[in-house]
């Protein structure tokens, strides 16, 4: 009996929603959709300083106007709740305990002036930086003494020698030198887990079998393959999907027009417009004439192997085009309370 396909997407609430953002949970959203599985919503608000319950919000309405509704996650809960990864820390702290134990991590009090003056010497004599593992060489008995004397600490995992290979629904086999890997830091020294840490636990606790996520995580995919099987969970299947640029080839910025969600909203564009054009960067149906795609299309046409590996580039133009189409076809009262919903939002009438 196949698995049941369980998708996540997990935002940093740390500002808006953007474009290459809605593109990924709308990839998930789909393939859930479409495979008869789970699309979970986790909220990775480790980074105490820059994460806002504002920018939450404004991630679960952007959602929500993209008509992306989830199965699992905030205000819906589920069997894995919580899904916000500052209510989940006693879980790292156990998972960073067994790693501890058995020698596949260990703890590092090189303060960040060491570090830095060690980095730039090795830079000043033409080598490569990656940590020299000094705090290896601790005992566990001067490690508890350190410990016991309140000395600032992190953890950081051992990377084992060899290479590590995981194999990428867009790209095939790809094959990193653990060379090439730094002993990264697990646990900071305030207690919070680094990303690669935490989204491990959560996605093996939480189930997740397939992860898509933007191409610019591929490099830190070993780390976490790694992690899986140091902590001895199932490795799950990987889709990197291509950056979304500008049409000048960089990517997506300001410059290019806003990259949020909520500001096409608040301009007046059609969610079904949005998610139409943003489902057509580097996704192909196969179907050349075809631009305008529903949802239920969208859902049923939807595969990863016609997503593309090469960057998508977006085109207002275009997204301007589509949102015209629909405008076009929309029921006049959908647009008049579209109308309304701004006018609300911008304060130029009040709502009755």
């Amino acid at each position: 009996m196949e698995k049941t396909v369980r998708v996540r997407f997990a935002p940093s609430p740390t500002g808006f929603l953007h474009l290459g953002g809605a593109r990924t949970s709308l990839f998930n959203w789909a393939y859930a959709r479409k495979m008869g599985g789970v699309f979970i919503l986790r909220i990775e608000d480790t980074d105490v300083a820059r994460s806002t319950n504002e920018s939450v919000e404004v991630i679960l309405d952007s959602l929500r106007w993209l008509g992306f509704n989830w199965d699992e996650g905030p205000e819906v809960d589920g069997p894995y709740k919580p899904y916000y990864q500052s209510m989940r820390l006693p879980l790292y702290q156990e998972q960073i305990q067994k790693l501890l134990q058995t020698g596949k991590a260990y703890r590092c009090f090189c303060t960040a002036e060491e570090l830095a003056e060690r980095r730039e010497k090795a830079m000043a004599e033409g080598k490569n930086w990656r940590y020299d593992r000094k705090c290896l060489q601790l005992s566990p008995t001067e490690v508890e003494t350190r410990l016991n004397q309140g000395a600032s600490s992190v953890v950081r995992f051992l990377i084992p020698e060899g290479e590590t290979s995981f194999i990428d629904m867009l790209r095939g086999d790809v094959t990193f030198n653990n060379v090439e890997l730094d002993d990264f830091v697990l646990l900071k020294s305030d207690g919070m887990p680094t990303y690669n840490f935490a989204c491990v636990v959560d996605d093996a606790q939480m189930k997740i079998t397939h992860v898509i996520r933007g191409d610019d995580h591929i490099s830190n995919t070993p780390r976490q393959v790694l992690l899986y099987k140091a902590l001895g969970f199932p490795v799950p299947q990987y889709a990197h999907i291509p950056m979304i640029l500008g049409k000048d080839k960089t990517r997506l910025s300001k410059r290019h027009g806003s990259p949020s969600v909520t500001y096409y909203r608040d301009k007046g564009y059609l969610p079904d417009a949005m998610v139409n054009y943003l489902a057509r960067l580097s996704w192909a149906s196969g179907e050349e004439e075809k631009e305008i795609f529903t949802r239920q299309e969208i859902i049923e046409r939807f595969s990863l192997d016609q997503v593309s590996k090469h960057s998508a580039v977006f085109d207002l133009d275009k997204l301007n085009w589509m949102n015209s189409v629909y405008i076009r076809e929309a029921n006049q009262s959908v647009l008049v309370q579209i109308l309304i919903e701004i006018l609300i939002r911008e304060q130029i009438i009040k709502p009755d």
